[in-house]
């Protein structure tokens, strides 16, 4: 997170860019000392439980209930452009037309909320506007219907996009588990978050709210 604070400063001169995780209950805290009116934009793929509950509750904590949080990473429209990119890049990687390939989405998911999963498929939805798959799954780790129920059957001309913001916990142990399950032989691309291009998208959000 503070390298990612510090390539989004970097495309932001004049502006003080602070990064905090919701994992440590005083990193918020610590970030927000002495910023006045902060503006807080959420590295997240949906405006899920974190967002709506323990975010409001940090900020509070931290004697900033008045913060204003913007639209997270994950229903930013240009987040949706740049997993088509991604996707037309590894297509073109491998010489693959999309109405011969098959893209399975890998999503987190929820027992206790209906937003992270909505989040993913309007992303379904803006991708196959985009590229004309010839199938488009999407496959969750914590709710059905379960990644390694979609991921079979695929052949070996399939992409694997994992909506995820980072390279860790799901993405590095229970997303290649259920894949590997599953028999899958496509190509898994890196998590959607951690493209270079990122940063960039994140400063334009920022700047633009």
């Amino acid at each position: 997170m503070a390298a990612l604070a510090r390539e989004v400063a970097g495309q932001l001169p004049g502006w003080r860019i602070a990064s905090a995780t919701l994992a440590a209950p005083e990193s918020l805290r610590i970030a927000l000392q002495s910023i006045e009116n902060p503006l807080i934009f959420p590295f997240f793929m949906a405006d899920g439980w974190f967002i709506r509950t323990l975010l409001p509750r940090r900020l509070a904590e931290a004697g900033a209930p008045e913060a204003r949080v913007v639209t997270p990473f994950g229903l930013l429209p240009g987040t949706a452009a740049l997993a088509a990119t991604i996707l037309s890049d590894a297509l073109a990687v491998h010489g693959w037309q999309p109405d011969q390939t098959t893209l399975v989405l890998a999503a987190h998911g929820s027992g206790r909320s209906p937003h992270p999963s909505a989040a993913a498929r309007a992303l379904q939805a803006a991708i196959t506007a985009r590229l004309g798959f010839s199938d488009c799954r999407l496959g969750f780790i914590e709710e059905a219907p379960e990644l390694v129920e979609v991921a079979e059957g695929t052949g070996a001309r399939a992409l694997c996009l994992p909506l995820f913001v980072a390279r860790w916990g799901h993405v590095e142990d229970d997303i290649p588990a259920a894949l590997h399950a599953a028999g899958f032989q496509g190509v898994t691309l890196p998590p959607l978050g951690t493209d270079a291009r990122v940063p960039r998208l994140i400063a334009e959000a920022i700047a633009t709210a």
